[in-house]
């Protein structure tokens, strides 16, 4: 191609962030784009994790990208997220015999399971149809000068020779090769340290045929009362443990498998190839090994510490940072097009903002936004992982985080608030006060599955868990369809939202020291609940059995706004209520 001398954008990187940028900043503007990248495929043929999206991420890609069409013909719908747990007495050959925790309804906003090469290449094809839109690959030698007034200078080398160029904005998408991250050295400690092996596999894994129980048996077991008809296959599903999980995602024609762990808990050099991740995974989760040895591996990938952090970015001398190139956590509740969705649009934002000082302040405030939302997750990944493996304590914690979620991520994103410069101060302000309950909240859960590993107890029976007979879980999912609103509409729900996120939170708490207890009127007595301290939690049994004996004159009742069982008793599986599993 001729490179032309100038360019409004350069972005550099050719995979999902920097293709989603371009289409973002192809649809909203006229800007003159060159997308460069160092590989000589595009998309490599490779293995790609963030396979499965959440409603934020899935709303960028379907309605904000226009995808909509090639997502559902070419990739499958999801049935959201589903967790599940190993039995300490039945065998654990059989699918019917795993512990869940799952939502049953498919959620308002689609989600899919992206095949991600597919995705790439129809992203990459129709930025090819505009004429505003220059890409070369493989463009090799990079090298950006970044100026403080005045264009940005890259050199680079392609198949036709070398060649200097110019660009107003340059915007780094190059994942984990960083390649402002060399020019900046903005990186930053991170406490999260976990890492992971993946692989796909030939075929489609259908967990629910991981069982000696015949078609019709299937159909009609009494477990079908919790967990419904919807093909369990098409959702998210992850095998849990303490500190690890291991996924299966449903692509067309193959299948994703992958495990992540905390490398404080579990040695990963046991799953580092492919052949070991097999055998650890029908060995761990022995129903698996009624299919995995027998299928095709396509390929594997394997990451030794994966989450990491950076000082900025965005800036107002025009340059930023999407995707992994940046900053990443965890993909567990798989955020990672979630974070894409959220930088690359107060990045196009950026891009087309021309007053320099409203540029200026901009870019502090987004800045600061991205760093709040970073943060925001990290003590999920950081300080409670080891509670992913017991259902219950799983239950709480995942509750209370989706929860989060879909008020103040999912809510404001589909009305595009997030780059309002008059909203996002009050947002963070009112976001701010979820800091120190959340973390709290996490060490308390935490603390609670260790002291229960130390209670002899034994689940006779799996447990199912629908999380949305949580009410203030169902109240935080209506806002979904609470659109189009104003400002101060906005502000007033968010407002409800934040009640609604103390209140539930203050549940968890009465819920678990009930559990501890063994008291059930824990959660009504008002003078105990009304004593709960989000922001100075502390899990201490014999604390908690003093406190609640200093309360047990109270003949008050607490008024909760919804019904307090929602967490407590399961859905009845079984023929009789003897075979309710119960916490």
């Amino acid at each position: 191609m001729t490179f032309e001398d100038h360019y409004d954008v350069v972005i550099i990187g050719a995979g999902l962030a920097g293709l989603s940028l371009s289409r973002q900043l192809l649809l909203s503007s006229r800007k003159k784009l060159l997308l460069l990248d160092k590989r000589p495929t595009i998309p490599p043929p490779k293995q790609k994790v963030g396979e499965s999206t959440v409603q934020l991420g899935a709303y960028y890609y379907s309605k904000v990208l226009e995808m909509e069409e090639h997502l559902l013909t070419d990739h499958y719908l999801k049935y959201n997220l589903r967790f599940y747990w190993k039995n300490a007495v039945r065998g654990n050959d059989q699918f019917e015999n795993y512990s869940q925790v799952f939502v049953r309804n498919f959620s308002n906003i689609v989600c899919f399971q992206l095949d991600r090469n597919k995705f790439e290449a129809e992203l990459l094809r129709l930025n090819c149809l505009h004429p505003n839109f220059a890409f070369v690959a493989p463009a090799t030698k990079l090298q950006v000068t970044l100026a403080e007034c005045g264009p940005h200078t890259l050199q680079l080398q392609t198949s036709s020779g070398d060649h200097r160029i110019t660009a107003d904005w340059v915007v780094d998408t190059s994942g984990r090769s960083k390649v402002l991250g060399r020019t900046l050295a903005h990186a930053r400690p991170n406490p999260i340290h976990h890492g992971a092996s993946f692989l796909w596999v030939e075929g489609l894994v259908d967990i629910e045929k991981l069982t000696e129980l015949s078609n019709r048996e299937m159909r009609v077991h009494h477990n079908r009362r919790a967990i419904g008809h919807s093909p369990l296959w098409l959702a998210t599903n992850h095998f849990m443990g303490e500190g690890f999980w291991f996924w299966v995602i449903p692509l067309h024609g193959k299948t994703s498998l992958g495990i992540v762990y905390d490398n404080r808990i579990f040695r990963g050099e046991r799953v580092a190839a492919p052949h070991n991740l097999i055998r650890w995974a029908c060995e761990e989760f022995p129903l698996f090994a009624r299919d995995l040895p027998r299928r095709k591996i396509l390929d594997h990938g394997f990451f030794r510490d994966f989450s990491y952090d950076c000082a900025e970015t965005i800036s107002e001398f025009k340059w930023a940072r999407s995707g992994e190139a940046g900053r990443f956590t965890d993909p567990l509740y798989s955020p990672g097009s979630d974070l894409i969705s959220l930088h690359n649009t107060l990045i196009t934002d950026a891009i087309l903002t021309n007053d320099g000082k409203h540029l200026a302040a901009k870019c502090q405030l987004y800045e600061h936004l991205m760093r709040a939302f970073y943060e925001a997750t990290v003590p999920a990944y950081a300080i409670s992982y080891d509670a992913l493996g017991d259902p219950e304590s799983f239950n709480f914690k995942y509750t209370w985080e989706l929860a989060v979620y879909f008020s103040f991520y999912v809510f404001p994103f589909i009305n595009d608030l997030l780059t309002n410069s008059r909203f996002i101060p009050q947002y963070l302000a009112r976001f701010a006060r979820l800091g120190s309950i959340n973390r709290n909240l996490q060490s308390f859960i935490s603390d609670f599955f260790q002291w229960k590993k130390s209670q002899v107890a034994v689940q006779e029976a799996p447990c199912f868990r629908e999380l949305m007979d949580t009410e203030p879980l169902r109240r935080a999912e209506q806002a979904f369809y609470c659109v189009g609103v104003t400002e101060e509409e906005a502000f007033r729900i968010l407002d409800d939202h934040l009640r609604n996120l103390r209140e539930l939170a203050r549940y968890l708490v009465a819920r678990i020291t009930a559990n501890v207890v063994k008291d059930e009127s824990v959660l009504t007595n008002r003078r105990f609940v009304e004593a709960i301290d989000l922001k100075n939690l502390r899990f201490d049994p014999a604390q908690m059995r003093k406190d609640v004996g200093c309360c047990a004159s109270e003949r008050e009742t607490y008024q909760w706004s919804f019904h307090p069982s929602g967490l407590s008793r399961p859905p009845s599986v079984g023929p009789t209520e003897a075979s309710v599993a119960t916490s």
